[in-house]
């Protein structure tokens, strides 16, 4: 089962992982939000050294370090 964050405007939101090559060659891991559950991206915990933080403005949440 993916972590899972319910914002304060009510809707919930699947963390994911992805990861990701970028230009000069360097291998990093991306994490997001999404609503619903897509395939095997979804993470079943917070990530270490990370936290939940939200969008003021928008709802939508965010990982920020700890």
């Amino acid at each position: 089962m993916a972590y899972s964050h319910n914002n304060s405007k009510g809707q919930t939101y699947y963390l994911h992982s992805k990861d990701v090559t970028l230009r000069g060659g360097r291998k990093q891991t991306i994490y997001y939000f999404a609503r619903e559950v897509k395939g095997n991206d979804g993470l079943g915990a917070l990530p270490a050294g990370y936290k939940v933080v939200e969008n003021k403005r928008t709802g939508l949440p965010m990982l920020k370090k700890v």
